[in-house]
């Protein structure tokens, strides 16, 4: 669901209640820029290509992990997707049930499963993955290629400033 205020109008509103102190703006627009356009590509995704096909983001994103990685570690995927083994419990139940990814108890210690997913895992994700990029795609189409590469460049910049801070 989109914000109540356009990005400028809560840009525009943060500057004036902020103006007196000593802030990097520029930092917090683009900042505040990624977590909503994350959060709109996220929604708009969800609601245009996974609902579709009765998966969540968070659901998605496990499938999408195992079929790029194959076999993974429960712990390992909860911390790729960035969610807590708990929450991971419930995704994989469901799709468990749904028959589209398997556990896989570990055979050195009885304490660790992995996750793999199922033929049919597979093929869901081989017919969804190209509607999700025509999405994908919708969302940036606005954009020209070489100002596209600008912003890939930037976001991974952001990406790996984040993860080594």
């Amino acid at each position: 669901m989109p914000d109540r205020h356009t990005l400028e109008e809560t840009e525009r509103a943060a500057t004036a209640r902020l103006e007196n102190l000593a802030l990097n703006f520029p930092a917090a627009h683009a900042v505040s820029s990624l977590y909503r356009a994350a959060n709109a590509a996220r929604s708009h995704l969800t609601s245009n290509v996974l609902g579709k096909h009765d998966l969540t983001w968070t659901g998605f994103l496990v499938l999408w992990l195992l079929w790029i990685w194959g076999s993974m570690e429960t712990r390992a995927i909860a911390e790729s997707v960035g969610i807590s083994k708990g929450t991971l419990t419930g995704v994989t139940n469901t799709l468990v049930a749904r028959g589209l990814l398997i556990r896989v108890p570990s055979t050195e210690d009885r304490r660790l499963v992995s996750l793999e997913l199922t033929e049919a895992g597979s093929t869901l994700m081989a017919d969804l993955f190209p509607e999700f990029n025509a999405a994908e795609s919708q969302l940036v189409a606005g954009i020209s290629d070489d100002d596209l590469t600008v912003l890939t460049s930037s976001l991974r910049h952001i990406v790996n400033t984040a993860e080594q801070l």
